[in-house]
């Protein structure tokens, strides 16, 4: 059975598919889009670790391992271009002095993405994305051992000047009160007169 030529409405400038986009666009303009990515891989590079969605998770990872591949040259037209994608100075010098030694003969593959369940609120899928070396127990044990040094230093230096700022509000909380006291009791005296 032959389908007439009239039956066929399908126009490509109305119906346009998902096929061989590379870029996710999270429901982002190019410049929103690019500082979230510039934002996530910075998080990556200073952390080692960072929980995010795992479509976002997807595609830091591909930028993250691009920055890493081309901090292995080393030279100042390498650093100059991670500067120009990346414009944060620590975390290109971290992927240059640090992350690219690091991996020096692995050929890619720098970082891991762990699925790790939903989110309550929107249950979007979550992930962990880490760098393949990252030590878990290691970052723990730091931070507990810093925790309590840093607890008692800071309780010290902010109880003196939270107190009499505390001492300072009430005192001018007070004289309001008494000032408002003041003119109700006048209005008071001259409505009985």
């Amino acid at each position: 059975m032959l389908i007439p030529d009239t039956v066929s409405t399908f126009k490509p400038e109305n119906k346009m598919s998902s096929h061989r986009r590379r870029v996710k666009h999270f429901d982002r303009k190019s410049g929103p889009r690019k500082a979230l990515l510039r934002g996530l891989v910075t998080s990556l590079i200073e952390h080692g670790r960072i929980t995010t969605t795992v479509d976002r998770a997807k595609e830091v990872r591909r930028h993250v391992e691009k920055a890493i591949t081309l901090g292995k040259k080393g030279d100042l037209a390498a650093t100059r271009l991670l500067l120009s994608r990346f414009p944060n100075k620590e975390a290109v010098a971290t992927i240059v002095k640090d992350l690219s030694p690091r991996f020096k003969t692995r050929p890619g593959g720098y970082t891991r993405i762990i699925k790790i369940g939903r989110r309550p609120g929107d249950t979007a899928e979550m992930a962990f994305l880490e760098f393949v070396d990252y030590d878990f127990e290691a970052k723990t044990a730091k931070t507990e051992e810093a925790a309590p040094k840093a607890k008692k230093a800071d309780a010290k230096t902010a109880a003196k000047p939270a107190a009499k700022a505390k001492k300072a509000s009430t005192k001018l909380v007070a004289a309001k009160k008494k000032a408002v006291k003041k003119t109700q009791k006048k209005a008071r005296a001259a409505a009985r007169a």
